[in-house]
């Protein structure tokens, strides 16, 4: 029997706990289907230095409480707040940026164990993870345009790495919710199982790997990473106008309090 390890994290909103050979961070905000606040994003890394300092984990795994959610986004109530100006923009995106970083750069394979909703900000999480399994009935999508705000080159990358840029353009323009097996057929997920299965076939896959060489999983995974490294060529710094173009305009503004007031945003491109 593996001994469980609960790891102290500075809010109750991150699980984190180690069970034999791997690391289990869930995203504890059921009540809003695990939408990622502040809090959220900045246990993310402290979670991660906890399990790559402990050489017993050998496989690292993020899913949601509840049966409802794995991420359904970032939690657009606290927008207003810490997201309205372009310094408030900066920050927030900075730690989110962070917690994407280390989940995405962890040299120890990752796994996001996918039910329910994964939108927006969870469908990010997930493509920093190395692999995806989902349930049946999961539900994949990117509200970015519903809400007139921007995404940075480094997720749009990491999206477009696994599914490819036309359904990046796809899943961007229409917004609209995909199923997993529609994001099967894209390349989004590994494997789509039944929802009654999906705990079982995770841990399973996670004992696969646990029991193989560390050292060729870090080789891999950086070799993976090099391969898909942006051309020089790529001009991110009009990349990021553009998205803080997104982040400065009425159409932002308007998108938010939509979202807020539960009503279809009216956008004026500007």
């Amino acid at each position: 029997m593996d001994t469980m390890q609960e790891i102290a994290l500075p809010t109750e909103r991150v699980l984190a706990r180690i069970e034999g050979a791997v690391g289990w961070i869930i995203f504890n905000n059921p009540a809003r289907r695990n939408a990622m606040s502040q809090d959220m994003w900045e246990a993310v890394p402290l979670a991660f230095d906890r399990f790559e300092a402990d050489p017993s984990v050998r496989v690292i795994v993020l899913t949601g409480a509840g049966d409802k959610a794995f991420v359904a986004g970032a939690d657009i109530s606290q927008f207003n707040e810490l997201r309205s100006s372009p310094e408030t923009v900066a920050k927030y995106d900075g730690i989110s940026d962070e917690a994407s970083r280390r989940i995405a750069k962890s040299p120890k394979p990752t796994i996001a164990m996918i039910h329910g909703y994964c939108i927006g900000g969870g469908v990010g999480i997930a493509v920093c993870c190395d692999m995806r399994i989902a349930a049946e009935g999961a539900k994949f999508g990117v509200p970015a345009t519903r809400l007139g705000l921007g995404y940075g080159p480094s997720g749009v990358k990491r999206l477009m790495d696994l599914v490819g840029p036309s359904h990046v353009k796809e899943i961007f323009y229409t917004a609209r919710h995909f199923t997993a097996d529609e994001a099967k057929g894209m390349g989004l997920v590994n494997r789509v199982l039944p929802e009654a299965e999906l705990e079982s076939y995770v841990r399973g896959y996670c004992n696969t790997i646990a029991e193989n060489a560390p050292m060729t999983m870090v080789a891999v995974k950086r070799t993976v990473e090099e391969l898909l490294a942006l051309s020089p060529a790529a001009d991110l710094a009009e990349c990021d106008r553009l998205v803080a173009e997104c982040f400065a305009s009425a159409d932002y503004v308007e998108g938010r309090t939509a979202f807020m007031e539960k009503r279809k945003p009216v956008f004026r491109g500007r």
